[in-house]
């Protein structure tokens, strides 16, 4: 069988754009008229217009006391072909007061011939002639990479990191037999870890998690990180750390403890939040949407990476160069503000090398996620967002939710940002840490102080968006940016797996059992508006709280799943498998392989620190699960896996609950930790990991046996015939919006 990727040959056709452009060269004789020209001499400047396009407005300089100006300025519209493009130029006099019109004329731009230059002179008037190089030609070299393909560099990517994976499987497995030792490049896994969501406690249980995975030696054998909400901020800090890899987390979570030991939310006090509210402004006078996930974004940042705050995404290549260190994939949602995010949503996937969405087979570098676009051009170019404004992005529910941050209840009907912030009281901001460096003052002077404080932050933040209706509904404080999808034309097909009936077709009894809402997942399959300029992008965790959708994708064929759910639950008995269950029906409904998940082994082997969904024997290029889950069972006996706690104070320290405590540090909304509660909660998984090490090495070795007896792994290699035979599959992206 002939080894291809399959997926670049499967056509996701784009129709190209027009680029317009237009030399402004020079204009004669400008005249204000016989009495206008004798009390003042013009200041003459042009202003182009084309309404159907995206950034329609230009104007050159304005050129004083010249009634021959000469501009020699260039600019570039891009034009959908399908549309009615008019150009329209207006002759502008510049004053002190208000700026005259001094005539229009307008050039119908469908009659000029593609790849032809052509010199027009538009008459203003009677006397004035205004001189203009036009020019038009196709756009052939996207922005947005149209493919189903991964990209090339995290092609390359694979290829050096499974030889550095299958050393680590060798020094993982040693003494191990042949049979379970991989000998040849095909035979070597795709392993993947996967982090839930669910505010710091994520982050923080996570931290411990990667540490045992580090320690251990299954980080060397493992391909990707993905993460969702909480999880990538503690994948932010560990990838953005200059040290790391060379340093493995012990450190960097030393680091981290101290960062979550004070408040966030003490940022918000005035010293602190002039700095945003400065940033914010210049961001939108730029012309860039801004909602609170900006603010929660600074503070989520100023608390976890202060050191790094100008740190770029796609400077985290430098971490992956070499495949030294897994590839870290982050995530959020694209949702419609009218519609429920468990019945529509997108998956956006974020990395080092591209930002995208599968559903539509559509990426771009991560230096252009935010810029304008129009039929997959950028048409303005803003600076590459800083990490903290993912990070913000990526956990925005507690954005979304920030009265509950505060600790304040929900006001009914819903919540308005200025409502949270005139509840906001000193202690919310302040609470145990005191940022005020001088002499106690009397309570009442204090307490004075402290609500002009939170007063002056309600005027502040509210004024920034004092002009946005949207900021007074929840989903006006997701994050927002321009829509990279403008202007093209998408319809219902979804390309995650095409070549679903030849991979791993499903069979009626791999149905999804009715354990989920019907209305989950009920509108996955419509497009996103390309008309609409801007577009809400929020965290994943508000449709399921694990980034399954990252690591699914056929593409990039993992054999090997290890899933950490740090999600809320009623209770530590709490059955854990709600969120397995949503990406078990979410996978089912894009016709991806997923092992079938029995909630009744619940039931039958109760609560457990982890458990294995193995695929059936039939499903072909199915990953295994390992699925642990937050909870504390062998952990209050064992300091160390084998070695039992001995002393009052071990028993102790390990004696908690995460959820049945009423007074539990770890609920989803508190975002300070003390060195206790950061401990317990860290050792806590890095024991559960380091408890099942063995689990992980019984499924690497049986995802070794499966690959040396299914030499090809199908899922990324294909038979010609087989690729033929999906060809015609297409993706169409033309330049108008679906009806």
């Amino acid at each position: 069988m002939s080894s291809l990727d399959p997926y670049q040959y499967i056509i996701v056709e784009q129709q190209y754009s027009h680029k317009f452009r237009v030399k402004v060269l020079r204009a004669e004789n400008v005249t204000k008229g016989a009495l206008g020209d004798l009390l003042d001499t013009p200041d003459p400047y042009v202003e182009l217009f084309i309404p159907a396009a995206p950034e329609s407005r230009k104007r050159t300089r304005h050129i004083d006391n010249n009634i021959n100006p000469e501009w020699n300025e260039s600019f570039e519209f891009i034009l959908d072909p399908n549309q009615d493009n008019v150009l329209e130029l207006t002759l502008m006099d510049a004053n002190y007061v208000m700026d005259e019109t001094l005539g229009s004329a307008s050039y119908n731009i469908s009659k000029h011939k593609v790849g032809h230059t052509q010199l027009v002179t538009f008459l203003i008037g009677k006397a004035t002639n205004v001189y203009l190089e036009l020019s038009l030609e196709v756009c052939s070299a996207m922005d947005l990479r149209f493919s189903l393909a991964l990209c090339d560099k995290e092609k390359l990517y694979r290829q050096r990191r499974r030889e550095r994976v299958e050393l680590g499987i060798k020094k993982l497995l040693d003494m191990e037999k042949p049979r379970f030792l991989p000998s040849a490049p095909h035979e070597v896994p795709v392993i993947a870890v996967l982090g839930s969501g669910g505010g710091f406690r994520a982050m923080v249980a996570f931290s411990g998690a990667m540490k045992a995975l580090y320690e251990s030696g299954v980080l060397d054998c493992t391909t990707y990180v993905a993460g969702l909400s909480g999880s990538t901020w503690y994948m932010s800090t560990l990838y953005s750390h200059p040290e790391f890899p060379k340093k493995g987390p012990e450190q960097i979570n030393q680091e981290l403890m101290k960062s979550v030991s004070s408040n966030p939310l003490r940022l918000l006090l005035p010293q602190h939040i002039t700095n945003y509210v400065q940033a914010l402004w210049s961001k939108k006078a730029g012309g860039q949407p801004v909602t609170f996930t900006d603010i929660f974004g600074m503070l989520i940042g100023e608390t976890l990476i202060p050191a790094r705050m100008d740190t770029k995404l796609s400077e985290l290549q430098e971490k992956i160069n070499e495949a030294q260190s897994p590839m870290p994939l982050f995530t959020c949602l694209h949702v419609k503000p009218d519609v429920s995010e468990l019945m529509f949503a997108d998956w956006v996937e974020f990395s080092p090398y591209e930002i995208g969405m599968a559903k539509y087979g559509t990426f771009m570098t991560p230096d252009l996620f935010g810029s304008k676009f129009f039929m997959g051009t950028v048409v303005k170019k803003y600076e590459e967002n800083p990490l903290h404004f993912l990070m913000g992005v990526w956990g925005s529910a507690f954005s979304i939710l920030f009265n509950r941050v505060l600790g304040l209840r929900d006001v009914p009907g819903g919540s308005t940002m200025e409502e949270e912030l005139e509840q906001l009281k000193p202690e919310h901001i302040v609470g145990e840490d005191s940022l005020d460096d001088e002499e106690p003052r009397k309570a009442g002077v204090e307490d004075d102080h402290q609500h002009a404080q939170a007063s002056w932050i309600q005027r502040m933040v509210t004024s920034l968006f004092s002009d946005s209706s949207l900021f007074n509904t929840r989903e006006g404080r997701a994050g927002k940016v321009h829509n990279f999808m403008l202007g093209l034309n998408l319809n219902t097909s979804i390309p995650y797996s095409p070549f679903a009936d030849i991979l791993s077709p499903n069979s009626p009894d791999e149905e999804v059992d009715a354990v989920t809402d019907p209305d989950e997942f009920d509108r996955i399959y419509e497009p996103l508006d390309v008309k609409s300029k801007k577009i809400h992008i929020v965290d994943s965790g508000l449709t399921f709280n694990l980034p399954y959708p990252l690591i699914l994708r056929p593409q990039r064929g993992v054999d090997l799943i290890i899933s950490f759910d740090f999600s809320a639950r009623p209770s530590d008995s709490s059955p854990p498998f709600k969120e397995l269950l949503l990406a078990e029906k979410w996978a089912r409904m894009n016709k991806l392989p997923f092992p079938k998940i029995d909630p009744k082994v619940f039931d039958r082997e109760g609560m457990k620190e982890c458990y294995v969904f193995k695929p059936k024997k039939s499903d072909k290029n199915c990953p295994t699960v390992i699925h642990f889950v937050l909870v504390n069972i062998n952990f209050r006996k064992f300091k160390s896996p084998g070695i039992p706690r001995e002393t009052e104070k071990e028993k102790e320290f390990a004696d908690f609950d995460i959820f049945d405590d009423p007074q539990t540090p770890y609920s989803t909304f508190n975002f300070q930790y003390s060195n206790q509660a950061y401990t317990q909660l860290h050792d806590l998984m890095e024991f559960n990991t380091l408890n099942n090490i063995e689990v992980i090495k019984e499924a690497i070795k049986d995802c070794i046996v499966y690959r040396k007896e299914n030499q090809s792994r199908r899922s990324l290699s294909l038979s010609l015939s087989e690729i033929q035979s999906k060809k015609s599959l297409k993706r169409d992206t033309r330049g108008q919006a679906h009806k």
